[in-house]
């Protein structure tokens, strides 16, 4: 290993010690942190002497690749045995090393973090049944521990970073599955950041000249309003001194996408978003007032999402100002949303719906295919519906009232007839929008329909409604 790889690795083991004790060194006694520690030092020994005189198609060293996984872990929040699982997530899959030795060496935990991550095989099958069947495998044992899934990120982050090396057609291929199965599995646990990120080098790959396209005029752009965005920062930034208000300003540039590029020419308000972050939710409403008493806000682009997650998945304050020349979009969010918005499931102190994700994870793997893709595109944006009660319910974005029904208990989807939807008598096939109110109108036997697979979008009312029909053509033709 060369001089400067030296160097690389000792700073990213360094930098991931340091991360770890900051973020969970203070809820650990001072024994359990030493033990952590030293498993740690072990799992770098171990991984390096597992990887030895193993390259990349590039030629780098193969163990700097879970490395570099280990550190994105690392700044996410992930706590010990999430790193070492992650410095060991290639090793039962490309060295001697069993997952016995593993669980031996690290625990029952790790082990079934580095199974997660570990392909399945069977030599019987077909790749693309094979790769099925890893999705089938990864999730099964996502439902059991949520951080297999978030480790997979990091290294298909990693992995599509380093792709150059490989066939062109092989890195179209693992730009379509990041595209279909991880950006939507990210979106659903909240991590919106992490779902740009890889949608983003995803399509840099599947549209390299639309890719370099818009990177051109995102530079020209930026370098453009460089000197306007300066003055616009700090007119609100002594605005909010003058109230004592502290602010913390972020400038945030759309990641390239194809509704991105699409709409790259149609000016800054389409690219850009100023981001503002404030210590508590009241804060947030102080910040809009200095803004909109500054800049002439725009009407109808006020959006408040600050108690209520947003369909994308946002807790924040969006609004569109006037600022001079220019429309500015502007973001006002709490630093403790912001690192939702950001790490999602991953953040301290994110409410995340352990039964929902565990049905919707459960469901994927109950339908026709072995992993169902589509659903799981569908389930990765939602809206938020409420019952009779004024309970909420949340959806996918695009379900039905049929999808409702089915979302309350599977007998009232059955015996399901017509919804009233804000008073008002619709069809099952009605599309909900976000923030309607709904109620089911049943009918004293199950008239379920083949067509209502047409209407319905869930996993859990496409796979109920699927049961039902084959077991009343079992029992017609007993």
């Amino acid at each position: 290993m060369s001089e400067a790889d030296e160097r690389t690795q000792k700073r990213l083991i360094s930098e991931i010690m340091e991360l770890l004790v900051t973020h969970h060194g203070g809820g650990m006694s001072e024994e359990g942190l030493d033990q952590a520690i030293e498993s740690l030092q072990r799992a770098f020994e171990m991984a390096r002497a597992s990887h030895e005189g193993q390259f990349r198609k590039s030629g780098e060293p193969y163990f700097f690749h879970p490395l570099r996984v280990a550190h994105l872990a690392a700044r996410h929040w992930m706590d010990f045995s999430s790193i070492i699982a992650s410095l060991m997530h290639d090793v039962v899959e490309d060295t001697p090393v069993t997952l016995a030795e593993v669980q031996e060496a690290f625990g029952a935990e790790v082990a079934l973090l580095v199974n997660g991550l570990t392909k399945a095989s069977d030599e019987s099958l077909s790749r693309e049944a094979l790769k099925a069947t890893t999705y089938r495998k990864t999730v099964l044992l996502a439902i059991k521990d949520v951080r297999v899934l978030c480790l997979k990120f990091w290294d298909r982050l990693d992995n599509l970073q380093t792709i150059g090396a490989l066939h062109p057609d092989k890195q179209s291929l693992i730009a379509e599955e990041t595209r279909a199965i991880y950006v939507p599995l990210a979106q659903h646990l909240g991590m919106g950041r992490v779902a740009s990120e890889l949608e983003a080098m995803a399509l840099r790959i599947l549209y390299p000249r639309r890719y370099r396209g818009y990177q051109a005029v995102m530079d020209n752009l930026r370098a453009q309003m460089e000197p306007y965005l300066r003055q616009i920062k700090s007119q609100f930034n002594n605005a909010c001194e003058h109230q004592k208000l502290q602010v913390l300003l972020r400038d945030r540039w759309r990641p390239f996408s194809i509704a991105a590029a699409k709409g790259m020419h149609r000016g800054l308000s389409t690219l850009y978003t100023l981001e503002i972050q404030v210590d508590r939710t009241m804060d947030a409403y102080l910040a809009l007032g200095q803004l909109h008493s500054l800049f002439h806000p725009i009407p109808g682009k006020l959006r408040d999402h600050l108690h209520i997650v947003s369909q994308f998945g946002y807790q924040a304050i969006k609004t569109t100002v006037q600022a001079g020349e220019y429309r500015l979009r502007v973001e006002i969010t709490t630093r403790k949303l912001a690192r939702f918005n950001e790490a999602g499931v991953l953040a301290p102190g994110f409410e995340f719906s352990v039964s929902n994700f565990k049905d919707l994870m459960q469901s994927l793997t109950e339908g026709e295919s072995v992993f169902d893709t589509e659903s799981l595109r569908l389930a990765s944006a939602s809206i938020q519906v409420y019952t009779p009660a004024g309970d909420t319910r949340t959806l996918p974005e695009g379900s039905s009232a049929l999808d409702f029904a089915f979302d309350i208990h599977e007998d009232l989807g059955l015996h399901a007839r017509r919804a009233r939807v804000n008073g008002q008598t619709r069809l099952l096939r009605y599309r909900l929008m976000d923030g309607d109110q709904v109620a089911i109108e049943q009918e004293p036997t199950p008239q379920v329909l083949p067509k209502w697979l047409e209407w319905a979008v869930t996993p859990r009312a496409r796979n109920c409604i699927r049961r039902y029909l084959r077991s009343r053509v079992k029992g017609e033709s007993e």
